[in-house]
């Protein structure tokens, strides 16, 4: 026990002993709800990385906790081995590379079936064509009836139910501009839009 006690409280392992525990920290306080999984999300790209698919502090806790584990099993190793103490040192800086090299191919290898564990982001939501622009498809809109063509972010199209509360000229083909959602009647209220109106013009 003293081996390994004095393995991870020296070069190279502390380095990674000192993580290890602000890690063990984190995941003692998210139970409590002091933090959150996801808390780490919109700083950092994991997925530059090739760790997406996870929340940040998943993949940076494994990442972590590899490099210790391979780091300690090196510094024992390296301990045992009795080598000079220079030689020692220089394996260890070597040691701490390859710990680190080693742990991000083996988190990636990781992170690919616990991506299913957490669920997508939210998919698009019928508010989101609130604001937009729609093509009636319809020869008449009124207070009962309407459906008009609208266009999401990703490029496709979706015909959606548009109700208006005026008499004012709405026929088929025309342009509509969607300003409010009925969750309960499940339509989109529609008023007339021209492009001459329109700021982005």
């Amino acid at each position: 026990m003293d081996e390994f006690w004095q393995a991870a409280t020296t070069f190279p392992t502390v380095l990674f002993t000192a993580a290890l525990v602000v890690v063990a920290g984190f995941w003692l306080l998210v139970p409590m709800g002091a933090a959150g999984t996801d808390c780490f999300d919109a700083d950092v790209d994991a997925g530059a990385l090739g760790l997406g698919g996870v929340p940040v502090s998943v993949s940076a806790s494994l990442l972590i906790a590899l490099s210790w584990f391979g780091c300690l099993t090196g510094s024992v190793l390296l301990a045992r081995a009795g080598w000079p103490a220079a030689l020692v040192h220089l394996l260890g800086a070597a040691l701490l590379c390859a710990s680190l090299l080693g742990s991000w191919w083996a988190t990636r290898a990781l992170v690919r079936p616990l991506a299913k564990l957490f669920p997508d982001e939210p998919g698009p939501s019928l508010h989101d064509f609130v604001g937009s622009t729609c093509t009636i498809r319809t020869g008449r809109v009124d207070a009962d009836f309407g459906q008009a063509e609208v266009a999401a972010r990703d490029g496709s199209t979706a015909v959606v139910q548009v109700r208006r509360n005026d008499g004012g000229p709405l026929a088929l083909g025309s342009t509509g501009l969607l300003y409010a959602y009925d969750d309960a009647g499940a339509f989109f209220w529609v008023a007339p839009f021209d492009d001459v109106l329109d700021p982005r013009g």
